[in-house]
């Protein structure tokens, strides 16, 4: 069977529509780091992801007679562009399904490519199932984006690139992990060809769907995932990339957004390009990787493909803010200062040399001030106990918030919101799409005896905003607002027990 993968990766014709892209020594994040790094620029290609070369190949693995037909698919995102650009090659009808969440700026993407664009559902699945039914009505043959042995062929081919590129000694190869495909493809071929070579896959703590079927020995399917890295958000990995998977992939690390956006910053260090947060999951393996194991030679170089730029401009705020965390340089804290004169210049005493990146801060009471505080460090991982415990030690309570997604997402932009008198609040974060009524369908489907009691709302630029809501309800009722919640679809997370709301909102 792996025989038949490599040759069709051998013959896939992707350099129709492809370029062979640069491997590029990253030498900013190689000094950085004491290794030698590389990146694979799949950033570059024609439609600014690695999408189209596994699109293109199985168009072309198609009879005449159905080619000549049309294709059709489902997709928000990457894959929707490389399905297009290779049908306009073809000149062959291409007829792409989106959610009506997606952004305006990948619809107009897919149009200028000559692709057809049908927009249903308020989500992928909706959208995979109308294109389903369209294939079948209009005798189309539906593309998939990962699971289908022509496509892993044609992603398979970056693999055969890096060894072509790169003769020299490679420890490992740092691939983003969505449905599977990219990196089943590289797997396959890398395993036939060098053995040694260790592929490790990358994936957001929040959409981890490899990692979880290699750890059940099945394919799972996560109840939800996180919506940051739109592009590998996929509750179930595909069934062939997993079977390929389980036999080439030697391992899967997990990193969260802040690293994430950290790898987004790196890469554009040494590039000047700018990649979308899928697209920087390979460079944030290698971070935490090297974390793990530290600078010391070992076998070789490391590779990280960078597998897409097609980041939103209205994101970037949002990846700066978080990038300071993720390279472990800022460290947020819920402070305790008491009312007392002097409280803040002893405070500011035992920062010492260190910057105060953010201060939030808004009287309440007598019995002390609750603040907000961003902290330069050099490193948060060596300093940030130490320093806890040296601002408890001179009677400061100080709770630790860098790794905290609620006081990150929403606490830092509402300190000094608490009420004078509230009975009953929970409070809840969602992941609402961002398309004209959604907010206006579930706040009418409320109870009207419940009052929403606080509202914090963020737009990050992509398909989803983020919303942190407060609802009064008496406990007999908390039951039912689960199930409400739960029939809405929504990404919901209960934050009523969440440190941050303790300190800065709960009454």
């Amino acid at each position: 069977m792996l025989e038949t993968t490599i040759k069709k990766i051998l013959g896939a014709p992707v350099y129709d529509v492809a370029i062979q892209s640069p491997l590029d020594h990253a030498r900013l994040l190689s000094a950085q780091t004491g290794r030698k790094i590389w990146l694979k620029r799949e950033d570059l290609q024609p439609v600014f992801s690695f999408k189209l070369r596994g699109a293109y190949t199985k168009i072309m693995a198609l009879d005449p007679e159905a080619r000549a037909r049309g294709v059709i698919t489902a997709s928000a995102g990457n894959h929707a562009q490389g399905v297009a650009l290779g049908a306009k090659k073809q000149k062959i009808r291409a007829v792409i399904v989106m959610p009506v969440t997606t952004p305006d700026i990948k619809i107009k993407a897919v149009q200028g490519f000559g692709g057809e664009v049908v927009l249903h559902g308020d989500a992928y699945d909706e959208a995979y199932e109308h294109a389903r039914q369209l294939a079948q009505r209009e005798k189309l043959t539906f593309i998939h984006a990962f699971d289908d042995p022509d496509v892993i062929a044609g992603q398979g081919t970056i693999g055969m690139e890096i060894l072509r590129q790169h003769s020299g000694p490679i420890e490992a190869i740092f691939v983003c992990v969505g449905g599977g495909g990219l990196i089943a493809g590289i797997a396959a071929y890398v395993k036939f060809v060098r053995p040694e070579i260790k592929i490790i896959g990358v994936e957001p703590e929040d959409s981890d769907c490899l990692y979880q079927a290699l750890k059940a020995g099945k394919r799972v399917k996560l109840p939800q995932v996180g919506l940051f890295a739109d592009g590998v958000a996929v509750q179930q990995v595909g069934e062939e990339p997993f079977r390929i998977a389980r036999q080439y992939v030697d391992d899967v690390i997990r990193v969260s957004t802040d690293e994430i956006c950290a790898a987004i910053k790196d890469i554009f260090a040494d590039t000047r390009s700018v990649a979308e947060p899928a697209g920087a999951l390979g460079v944030a393996g290698i971070r935490k990787y090297l974390d793990r194991r530290g600078s010391a030679a070992t076998k070789g170089d490391l590779v990280g493909i960078v597998s897409g730029a097609n980041m939103n401009f209205e994101r970037l705020r949002y990846v700066a803010e978080r990038t300071t965390v993720g390279e472990k340089r800022e460290m947020l804290l819920a402070v305790t200062l008491p009312e007392t004169p002097g409280a803040l210049l002893k405070f500011c005493s035992l920062l010492g040399k260190r910057s105060i990146t953010e201060f939030n801060y808004r009287y309440f009471s007598e019995d002390g001030a609750h603040i907000f505080v961003g902290i330069q460090v050099q490193n948060y991982e060596d300093e940030g106990k130490p320093f806890i415990k040296k601002l408890k030690d001179h009677g400061f309570a100080a709770t630790d918030m860098t790794e905290n997604d609620l006081a990150k997402e929403h606490i830092r932009y509402m300190v000094g919101g608490r009420p004078p008198k509230l009975i009953d609040e929970v409070l809840y974060s969602f992941a609402f799409p961002e398309r004209p009524g959604a907010l206006l369908k579930f706040l009418t489907s409320l109870n009207p005896g419940w009052n929403i009691s606080l509202f914090h709302y963020r737009n990050h630029g992509a398909a989803y905003g983020q919303v942190l809501m407060g609802v009064q309800v008496p406990k007999t009722q908390r039951a039912t607002l689960e199930k409400l919640i739960a029939t809405t679809g929504f990404v919901a997370k209960d934050e009523t027990n969440n440190p941050a709301y303790k300190v800065f909102l709960k009454n």
